[in-house]
Order: C-alpha cells, then sequence, then structure tokens
C-alpha cells in the first residue's frame, strides 16, 4: 500500500513541476510589466500542490489553532523540524504568502524555480556570511508583507520527543522587522517517513499554531531570551499534543 502511495504522491509533484514550467514563464512577463501581481497567485499555487501532495502521502490530522494566525499582517513562523513533510504540512495550512527558509541542498532540486517563485531562501549552514545575508533578505521579505517559516533548529532532529538547539539568530526576522512570533509545534511526522525511509506510514499528525508573541516592544533582555521561551512553550505544546493523538513514550525513543 505504501508503495502505491509513494507513486501517487510522486507521480503528483512531478506534475506539478512541469505545469509551474509554463506558468513560471507567463508570470514573470506579467511581473515585469506589474511587479508583485502574481505573487498570490503563486503562493496559492504552491499550497495547492503542498495540499494535494499531503492528502496522497500524509498521516491523520489534528489541526489547532490556526485562528491564531494574523491574516492583516505578516509574521515568523517557527516550527520544530523532524520531516521534510513538515514544510508540506504547514504550507497546505497557511492562506496567504509565506515564504520558508530551507536549506541549501534544495536549490540543487527541480523544487528550486517553485521555491524561489514564493519567496523561499535557502540557507548556508556552513557559511556564517551567506546565513547572516539569507536572514537579512528574509528581514526585507516581512517588511514587503511576506511572512516567513524558519526552523530555528537548522535542521532536522532525528530523536521524537526532542529539540535541537535553537539558533538566536532565527529570530531575529521577527525583532528586527518587528512582526509577532508564531510558535509552531509539530508531532509525529518523522514516523510518517524518515524513521523508515523510504516507507510512508499512516500515522496521526499534530500541529498547533500558538498564540502570536509581539516583538515591536520587546527590550534587548526580552530579544534575548525570545529563542528559549519560545523553544520551552512548543515542548509543553509537544508533549500535549503527543498525548492528544496517541503517541506512547516508547515511540519518543
Amino acid at each position: 500500500m505504501w508503495v502505491i502511495r509513494m507513486f501517487f504522491a510522486l507521480l503528483f509533484a512531478a506534475l506539478v513541476i512541469l505545469i509551474d514550467l509554463p506558468l513560471h514563464l507567463i508570470t514573470m512577463l506579467i511581473e515585469k510589466a506589474k511587479p508583485g501581481s502574481c505573487t498570490r497567485f503563486r503562493h496559492g499555487f504552491a499550497r495547492a500542490a503542498m495540499k494535494g501532495i499531503w492528502f496522497l502521502a500524509g498521516g491523520k490530522t489534528t489541526i489547532i489553532g490556526l485562528e491564531n494566525v494574523p491574516t492583516d499582517r505578516p509574521v515568523l513562523f517557527v516550527a520544530n523540524h523532524r520531516s521534510i513533510f513538515d514544510i508540506i504540512l504547514a504550507g497546505s495550512l497557511i492562506t496567504y504568502p509565506v515564504g520558508f527558509v530551507a536549506k541549501k541542498e534544495l536549490a540543487s532540486t527541480p523544487l528550486k524555480i517553485i521555491m524561489e517563485e514564493i519567496h523561499c531562501l535557502f540557507l548556508d549552514r556552513e557559511d556564517a556570511r551567506q546565513g547572516l545575508k539569507t536572514i537579512l533578505t528574509a528581514i526585507d521579505y516581512v517588511k514587503e508583507g511576506i511572512s516567513m517559516f524558519i526552523f530555528p533548529e537548522g535542521t532536522r532532529c532525528k530523536v521524537e520527543g526532542t529539540f535541537l538547539p535553537f539558533h538566536a539568530g532565527s529570530f531575529k526576522i521577527a525583532t528586527k522587522a518587528k512582526v509577532p512570533v508564531i510558535p509552531v509545534t509539530i508531532v509525529g511526522t518523522g514516523d510518517l517517513f524518515e524513521d523508515h525511509y523510504p516507507r510512508l506510514k499512516w500515522v496521526p499528525v499534530a500541529i498547533e499554531f500558538g498564540e502570536p508573541i509581539e516583538t515591536a516592544d520587546m527590550d534587548r533582555n526580552a530579544q534575548k531570551e525570545l529563542p528559549d521561551r519560545v523553544k520551552a512553550l512548543m515542548e509543553e505544546t509537544y508533549k500535549k499534543n503527543s498525548k492528544l493523538i496517541g503517541l506512547t513514550e516508547q515511540d519518543q525513543e
């Protein structure tokens, strides 16, 4: 059964890429005449693609707190990271333009064109100067009205139920642009795919969008404490939602 699911998910992804090639050329010509006019269309197309992939390859999903996401201003989404499906799940749910900060390796895949169209940035974790440039570009995007989504752990955590340290630099996107932070806690996606690669499993998954944490009036001490504050909040949310979807302690080892 998992082979069939994988086949149709990959087929759908390939069709998305093929369809996007002419769309890319058409929207590029329109953008030259009227910059920004195709932003919502491009993001809508990408969101529809992610919805399709999640429908074909994702798990039974519990969605909490989507009403906490402001629709009238940009925000910084901050999430824990266990699976490549984290991006697909979150991206399928956010209904307005949002760019993802992804690892630089994805820039060498056929997904690059689509990702760049929706303001995704590719982070080189080995190059501090390039990393700073990426963060500064993300700040500019947010100031222009595009929300950003980042995984402050910097890479996927391989152990269910644990979080890697949060990189403080990620939060500068919010504090410098003076926008809220939305904690996004994802549970169970590792068991969907990575924990038994290349098999796909139909497993329960939970995603919770926390209440906005305002940064506009934060002093330096509060900004410094922000990464630990968000991490602690997400760890508590993770424990709560693990019980909600029936994730056992053995599953988290």
